[in-house]
């Protein structure tokens, strides 16, 4: 009996410790964060309660009073405007990835290894995320300049909200490519599904995503927890096999 009080006691103090975080992830570290808070609740205890959206869009929700209390963003930009805001734990914000930009087709042999289709090819619509509210948009704006491309496929544009809407455009169909994020479509080194072109680096910005803990999550012992959860090897591991670089 006193084997088992003790087990119920660690059992319950287990349970006392464990709390919920409340996290503003950026849509294109979707699949990523998913298996990172399965591990997490299963090492830790504790409960990462997950929203995904465009980072601009969390950006007004933050200081519209969401209750937000750790933020994932798709830039370095709006974690350092909020920081500067003095709406984050100072001294919490860091960069857990650094994302890369495809151009993708859900069709087989569509999109070729250089990225000529999107001077060659005759297709109807070229979809990209915002670019006012979503970093990997941004980027493809950017791309599109740097290969004098841009005034040529202005008109064939269609825009998602943000970057899992983008990819939704694509792999439906509805747009024959795309810019996406490179770990939508991208598992343990090659992609998963369709055809695709990796951007190189030197045709857009570096895509520097950070993480910062919001000014309601100083109190939150799980807020604390999750960002030194996303330095772990554990949560490399996973931020990797998506295409990430670190």
């Amino acid at each position: 009996m006193k084997q088992l009080a003790g087990v119920l006691a660690l059992i319950a103090c287990h349970a006392a410790q464990a709390d919920e975080v409340q996290v503003a992830v950026a849509a294109n570290f979707t699949a990523p964060m998913q298996k990172i808070a399965a591990a997490f609740e299963q090492d830790t205890g504790h409960k990462a309660i997950l929203a995904f959206g465009a980072t601009g869009k969390f950006y007004a929700q933050i200081v519209n009073g969401a209750p937000f209390e750790v933020l994932l963003a798709a830039d370095d930009e709006t974690p350092a405007r909020l920081e500067a805001e003095r709406r984050t734990v100072p001294g919490t914000r860091f960069t857990y990835a650094t994302g890369k930009l495809a151009l993708w087709s859900a069709k087989d042999g569509y999109v070729d290894g250089q990225g000529q289709v999107l001077k060659t090819g005759n297709y109807a619509h070229l979809a990209i995320a915002n670019p006012k509210t979503a970093p990997y948009g941004a980027a493809a704006i950017e791309t599109l300049n740097k290969l004098g491309v841009y005034d040529r496929v202005q008109g064939k544009l269609v825009q998602g909200e943000n970057i899992a809407q983008t990819h939704q455009f694509v792999s439906t169909g509805n747009a024959p490519l795309g810019f996406v994020a490179l770990s939508q479509v991208y598992r343990d080194g090659r992609f998963a599904s369709g055809s695709g072109w990796i951007v190189p680096d030197n045709l857009h910005g570096p895509i520097r995503q950070d993480a910062v803990i919001l000014a309601r999550g100083g109190a939150n012992p799980a807020a604390k927890a999750l960002a030194s959860y996303l330095k772990s090897n554990k949560a490399r591991e996973i931020i990797r096999s998506y295409g990430y670089a670190l």
